[in-house]
């Protein structure tokens, strides 16, 4: 029975000089890291657009890349830049902070640059073979983003009606007009999945694969809504009647409302689940692994009527469920999914997602509560899961331990961990994920460096401060790496296509 683990990094949390993580060399050496260290995976989170708000899961496309992880240091290798272009820009003054406000201003102008010399030569053989592959996403994309743009970046459902419609006429018009602006997302997406692929073979070379996180949902404000209304729960002007959320919880009296358009499941039966069918292939096009975010979602979802003040109105309404996936096998065969299998289950959804065999997924700061047993403590893992300490959107181990847990929670927690006196409490969980009977380990890396919560990644429900983190280069050092290497090693999680050489 395999024992493996990796570790959970997203793109934009890598350090460099521009103010935010890319495909460069941070990234190489990353993979290294990881090599070294004996894992198996690399984990990211979604490699979408971001929008108002910076979330990875709120993007303006369900397949097109966030051109922010760019690398410009291969652009001025290639000539597309110069040293000049880069000359007195303000990338931020915080290294372990992304300044979303900065890169907003800078990087398009930047990439325009090396844009209008890329289409001043000759065109290589691979830009015109990628363009013609992914015409079907990157064509609607690249119109809707060019429009949007002539728009002030307003939303489609703010466009004049004609094009809000997607008159034939009107469409016409705006491809013409807006020609080379459409120019500049087909070529953008093209450095971006080739530099991904690069980055991502680099990876695969070295026995680390790629678990990459899909949201269950689409954005409002997404070129889906607009060029594929059908496929949502719409009025006749092919706005969202309802929207996605979660219920009143524990954590929440209103509940959460995410606002994400809700998928008109009947509707993507009866067309044989094809949007879903190119998704999934998509998506294991730009990975290895695929996790998927809210997976009880297929079972059962939180429906909210369109404009309700709160999450609090909404209702349960059943998904697709194993149907959905059923088709999924049919057309691709077995797919390496982790099923995001948190929050409120049913024995529905267990019955759904054992049926799929996906492992489900383990939150080990779940298990301390201070008092009772918990089905997130170890004891109760079975090996088919996948185990974390907390996921982007839970505090940080220290952060919890810090700011949260009550005494009686870290009597236990050191108790039940046999926590030793010169570990810090995330490294007495990160053992603890260690020694789980788990299939797979997953280790955040700001818990490895045992970071508080101004290293959190995201807090739900607020704006303006999340997705911020980066890593400055001096803090993965030698005992970091000395620490994730020797629990991999004692609790048998060594990558076994590694070699004693290696």
């Amino acid at each position: 029975m395999e024992r493996l683990s990796g570790v959970l990094m997203h793109i934009s949390s890598l350090p460099n000089q521009y103010g935010i993580g890319s495909f460069g060399q941070a990234a190489y050496d990353f993979v290294d890291f990881l090599k070294e260290t004996k894992q198996s995976y690399w984990q990211i989170l979604p490699l979408t657009t971001t929008s108002y708000g910076d979330s990875p899961y709120q993007s303006f496309s369900a397949f097109a890349g966030n051109t922010y992880f760019i690398d410009l240091d291969q652009l001025l290798a290639e000539g597309l830049l110069v040293p000049e272009d880069l000359a007195g820009i303000d990338f931020g003054r915080k290294p372990d902070d992304v300044d979303y406000g900065l890169i907003f201003q800078s990087r398009q102008a930047i990439l325009q640059k090396a844009v209008d010399r890329f289409l001043g030569q000759a065109r290589p053989a691979d830009y015109e073979t990628f363009i013609q592959e992914k015409a079907e996403w990157l064509e609607p994309f690249a119109e809707y983003m060019a429009i949007k743009e002539s728009f002030g970046l307003a939303s489609w459902m703010e466009w004049d009606q004609d094009i809000q419609t997607r008159q034939p006429q009107a469409l016409d018009r705006y491809r013409q007009e807006l020609a080379a602006q459409m120019d500049y997302h087909r070529v953008t997406q093209y450095w971006f999945f080739k530099q991904w692929q690069a980055l991502k073979g680099y990876a695969n070379q070295n026995h680390i694969q790629i678990i990459g996180d899909m949201p269950i949902y689409v954005a409002a404000d997404s070129v889906e809504m607009w060029a594929t209304p059908e496929y949502f729960k719409t009025d006749a002007q092919g706005r969202p009647t309802v929207v996605a959320g979660t219920p009143p919880d524990d954590f929440s009296a209103d509940g959460q409302y995410w606002g994400n358009p809700i998928y008109d499941w009947d509707y993507m039966k009866a067309n044989g689940y094809q949007w879903w069918v190119k998704r999934i292939q998509a998506s294991f096009e730009l990975y290895d692994r695929v996790r998927i975010d809210h997976f009880r979602g297929f079972e059962s979802y939180w429906e909210v009527p369109f404009g309700s003040p709160s999450s609090a109105h909404g209702y349960w309404v059943k998904g697709p469920g194993y149907d959905l996936f059923r088709v999924l096998k049919e057309k691709l065969g077995d797919l390496d999914i982790i099923a995001e299998d948190l929050g409120f289950m049913t024995p529905e959804v267990h019955a759904m997602r054992e049926a799929t065999g996906f492992p489900s997924m383990k939150i080990l700061q779940f298990g301390f509560n201070g008092h009772n047993d918990s089905t997130d403590l170890p004891h109760h893992y079975f090996w088919n899961t996948a185990v974390y300490v907390g996921t982007h959107d839970n505090e940080t181990a220290m952060g919890w331990w810090n700011d949260t847990a009550s005494q009686a929670q870290k009597d236990q927690l050191v108790t039940y961990l046999h926590k030793l006196p010169n570990e810090t409490p995330a490294q007495a969980l990160n053992r603890g994920l260690a020694q789980s009977v788990s299939r797979l380990a997953v280790y955040t890396m700001q818990d490895l460096l045992s970071l508080g919560n101004e290293a959190r990644m995201n807090e739900p429900s607020t704006i303006g401060k999340n997705w911020k983190w980066r890593m400055t280069p001096d803090q993965l050092n030698q005992s970091v790496t000395d620490f994730l290497k020797n629990i991999t090693e004692v609790y048998f999680r060594s990558n076994p296509k590694l070699t004693e050489k290696e």
